[in-house]
Order: C-alpha cells, then sequence, then structure tokens
C-alpha cells in the first residue's frame, strides 16, 4: 500500500516540478511580450476565471476523486459516479459560459472594463467549458489511481499552452492569444483524457441514469461544501488582484501579479502533496485508520515545512536577483512585495495537505469556518491596506491572511480527529534554518553579479541546509534509510555512506 501511495504520490509530483519549471521558462517570455500593463489585465481575467471555476467546477473535481477512490461494493459504482459527476459539470459549465457571453454581447464587458474586453470574455467562455471538461475527465483518473497517466498530461497541456500561447502573442494578439492558447491546450488534453479514462470504465454505465439507491444527496452536499470552502481558499489569492486593478491600475497590478508568480513557487510541493492526499486519506477514512492517518501527516507537515523553508530563505536571499533577470529591470518594483508575501506563502503552503485530509473525511463545516476567518481577514485587511499603501499593502495584508491559514487549519484538524503537528521538531528546524540563512545571506551579499548568484547560491545553501538537517536529527534514522532504500543502485550506498559520517562527526 505505501508503496503505491508513493509512486502515485511521485507522478503528482514530478508532474507538479515538471510543470513548474515549464512555467520558469514561459513566463519571463510571456511578461515580456505582454509589458507590464497588459500583464496587469492577464492577470486580472485569469483572477476572474478562477473564481468563476470554482462555481462552475462546483466541488466536482474533487468529489469525483474522493468518492471514485471510494469505490464502494455497490455495483458499477464508479461507472456511476463519474456519470453524475460528468452531466452536472455539463450542465454547468454551459451556464458560465452562456453568461459571459451575454455579457459581451450586451456591451457590459466595453462599460465596466474597455473595449478589449469584450472579446477577453468571449475566449473565457470557451475556456470554462474546455477547462471543465479536462477536470473532470483528470479527477475520473486520479481518482481510480492512474495518476501515471494523468499527470503526464497536465504536462502536456502546458507545453501546448506554451507553444500556442505564446505564438499567437508574439503574433501580436496579445491577451486574446494566450486565452485562445489555453482553450486548445485545455481542449486536446481533454480528449485525450478521456480516451484514456474510457479504456477503464463501462461507458454503458456512465451515459445512464444513476439508479435510485444511488447517494445523490451525498454526492451534491459534499460538492455545496465543497464550492464554499474553494471559494472562500481561492479568494485569498484573488482578492487582492481584483481590487488592485480598479483602485491602482494595470501596471501596478502586473507588478504585483508578478510578485505573486514568484511567491507561488513555493506551492509546488504542497499543491502535490495535498492533491494526492484528498483522494488517498479518502481511502483511509474509509476504513477508519485514524492512527494511520495521523502518522502520515504529520510525518508530511514536517517534511513540508522543512522544505519550503529552505526554499523561502533562499527566495527571501535571492529576491531583487532574480526578479531582475527573470522579468527584468523593470520589474524591480516587484521585489517589495514578494518579500512581504513570503513569510505568509509559507504558512498557506503548510497549511494546503492539512485541509486536504479533513476534506478526505467529508467534514467540510469545520475547514469552512477556518477558512472562512482567513479570507474575511484577507478582504477586510485588502480594502483597509490597498488605497493607503498600493501592492505592498496588497502583500501584507495577504501574508497576513495566508499565514492565518495554518494556525486555523491545525486547531481544525484536532477538533476533526487527528494532530499534524505532533511529530513536527519544529525548534530544530528553525535552529537549522537559522543557522542556514547566515550562509545563504552572507554568500549573496558578497557576490555582485546577479546572474552568479543564483548559479552559486542555492547549490551551496541546499548542501548547507542538508547537512545540518541530517546532524541535528530533524529526520530521523529510519526516515533516511527510508529514503535511502527508494533511491537507484548505487546512489543509495553513497548517500548512507554521507549520512554516516555526519552523524560520526
Amino acid at each position: 500500500m505505501q508503496t503505491s501511495l508513493f509512486r502515485r504520490f511521485i507522478s503528482i509530483l514530478g508532474a507538479k516540478i515538471t510543470t513548474l519549471l515549464l512555467g520558469l521558462f514561459i513566463t519571463p517570455i510571456l511578461v515580456r511580450l505582454l509589458g507590464s500593463s497588459l500583464y496587469g489585465d492577464y492577470a486580472f481575467i485569469l483572477s476572474i476565471l478562477g473564481i468563476t471555476m470554482i462555481l462552475a467546477n462546483a466541488g466536482i473535481f474533487d468529489g469525483a476523486r474522493k468518492y471514485i477512490a471510494e469505490d464502494r461494493e455497490d455495483s458499477n459504482w464508479v461507472e456511476h459516479v463519474f456519470g453524475f459527476y460528468l452531466r452536472v459539470a455539463a450542465q454547468l459549465a454551459a451556464l458560465a459560459a452562456f453568461l459571459f457571453i451575454l455579457f459581451s454581447w450586451f456591451g457590459l464587458s466595453d462599460r465596466f472594463f474597455n473595449s478589449n474586453f469584450s472579446i477577453y470574455f468571449y475566449l473565457l467562455a470557451a475556456l470554462i467549458i474546455s477547462r471543465q471538461a479536462y477536470s473532470v475527465a483528470r479527477g475520473g483518473l486520479m481518482g481510480l489511481g492512474f495518476e501515471d497517466q494523468s499527470e503526464p498530461l497536465s504536462i502536456l497541456k502546458k507545453v501546448l499552452f506554451g507553444i500556442f500561447g505564446l505564438s499567437f502573442a508574439y503574433i501580436g494578439y496579445d491577451v486574446a492569444g494566450i486565452l485562445l492558447g489555453h482553450i486548445l491546450a485545455s481542449l486536446i488534453t481533454s480528449l485525450l483524457a478521456f480516451m484514456i479514462l474510457f479504456r477503464h470504465l463501462n461507458t454503458r454505465y456512465v451515459f445512464t441514469r444513476v439508479p435510485a439507491k444511488f447517494p445523490k444527496k451525498s454526492l451534491l452536499s459534499f460538492n455545496f461544501f465543497s464550492i464554499i470552502l474553494i471559494f472562500m481558499t481561492s479568494s485569498l489569492y484573488h482578492v487582492d488582484i481584483l481590487l488592485l486593478r480598479p483602485i491602482t491600475g494595470s501596471e501596478a497590478t502586473g507588478y504585483y501579479r508578478a510578485a505573486l508568480v514568484v511567491a507561488e513557487f513555493l506551492w509546488f510541493v504542497p499543491n502535490a502533496i495535498q492533491m494526492f492526499l484528498l483522494h488517498s486519506s479518502s481511502e483511509l477514512w474509509s476504513k477508519n485508520k485514524i492512527s494511520e492517518i495521523t502518522n502520515i501527516v504529520s510525518k508530511v507537515t514536517r517534511y513540508n515545512l522543512l522544505l519550503v523553508l529552505l526554499f523561502s530563505v533562499g527566495l527571501a536571499a535571492l529576491a531583487n536577483d532574480f526578479v531582475t533577470v527573470y522579468f527584468g529591470p523593470d520589474f524591480s518594483p516587484t521585489v517589495r512585495p514578494l518579500l512581504l508575501l513570503l513569510p505568509g506563502t509559507l504558512g498557506f503552503a503548510l497549511a494546503r495537505p492539512i485541509f486536504a485530509v479533513g476534506q478526505g473525511k467529508g467534514e467540510l463545516r469545520i475547514l469552512i469556518l477556518a477558512t472562512g476567518a482567513a479570507a474575511v481577514m484577507n478582504l477586510c485587511l485588502n480594502l483597509l491596506l490597498i488605497p493607503l499603501y498600493g501592492i505592498s499593502g496588497a502583500a501584507v495584508a495577504t501574508s497576513i491572511s495566508y499565514g492565518s491559514m495554518v494556525v486555523f487549519h491545525v486547531i481544525a484538524a484536532r477538533k476533526i480527529g487527528f494532530d499534524p503537528v505532533s511529530d513536527l521538531r519544529l525548534s530544530k528546524i528553525v535552529f537549522v534554518a537559522l543557522t542556514s540563512s547566515i550562509v545563504i545571506f552572507g554568500i549573496s551579499s558578497i557576490i555582485s553579479s546577479s546572474y552568479l548568484s543564483l548559479s552559486i547560491v542555492p547549490p551551496i545553501g541546499f548542501i548547507v541546509y542538508i547537512i545540518l538537517t541530517v546532524k541535528f536529527g530533524v529526520l530521523s534514522s529510519e526516515e533516511i534509510d527510508d529514503f535511502a532504500q527508494r533511491l537507484p543502485n548505487p546512489i543509495d550506498e553513497h548517500f548512507r555512506r554521507f549520512v554516516v559520517v555526519l552523524q560520526n562527526h
């Protein structure tokens, strides 16, 4: 079971890392093609899309993964669940797309924004449908445990977006061309996902009505509370953008969006863990393996903190170098909000896997209360600080709200029945991070070249951090041994020798 879970997680993590690297390549090209002002409009459109997709998807992606993974003894349970969600998804996507078309058709987009937004909203209608199709198919594959087949499609989707989106933007279609790139990438990958999925399902039962005993109310209840939960979670990283553009303008929004993009690099591992834990923990909850859940989540939280803290320290030390090289010197105003966002981004990174486990159990009411408290705080602080301090105010407001998530969700987890911080070893991790920071910031400060700093500091900082982690017992001998067993020969032998040397000196 553990090997299977590990392989499935590696499939998700591998896809996350690959899409992150592709994003690292695509984003600076996209920014340079659009400029800060159009990039701000693009960020605003993506925030509108993000909020809309929460309502259109209605928790279907999470619901499909959760209930398909339970694989109950009912005849053709998997097909009935998938078919039910497929029909609901199609209706909701069609409704959302129709409303966007009406919004542009009656000239409301021109009235509230500008003439370019009319075509943007027509394209958003098509993008909603294509994304919904991809989300449903991917959720089905992951629920069945086929992450090794679903996640390569995420990589393909990113590649296709890069090819189509950047090409259209380059020949002069700007934001509209990038949106068209998103549409084509989602359509192609969703078609491939459905082709793979239907090899594993009896399509006769997918496209027939579910039986009378099928628990529609349970599924819809989960989805209803999931909408609220996801809406509140997503509001944490959309409200600031939606408020910034009308208050500070497109250019400042572009700078702030760039800071968010960099800060959210910290989330690629926590996102993979969160995505995996929802349906894998659902299996464990259904078998009442509570002690195993606590053991897994407490270890995951420690590993997550250890890794994200390393990335946060490195990014803080190299913020100015990275921003000026990655986005260009014109984006130097991005550095300050980025630094202000980092502490909260770290807290949100820790919270993500924790509330995925509660979601896997189906205890959504308490998760909604925890997330809702952070969301209300975020809205109030952004309304207060953006008019006074612009993008720095937005960064402070968002960072405080992000950070509150880990506090609220640890409390929620304990009420649900598991303790995600029972084996955190916080004092050791903080000591390792502070000691490593001295080395990382010290080396960064004496290197004047941005390119040289970005080349030298990360590997040295990583080596120092790993040495201190092993030396001061942040990871136990059993955990190190378990990790070494998963490495290919002869790497595992060299790794074991390296650990022994560190522990004995």
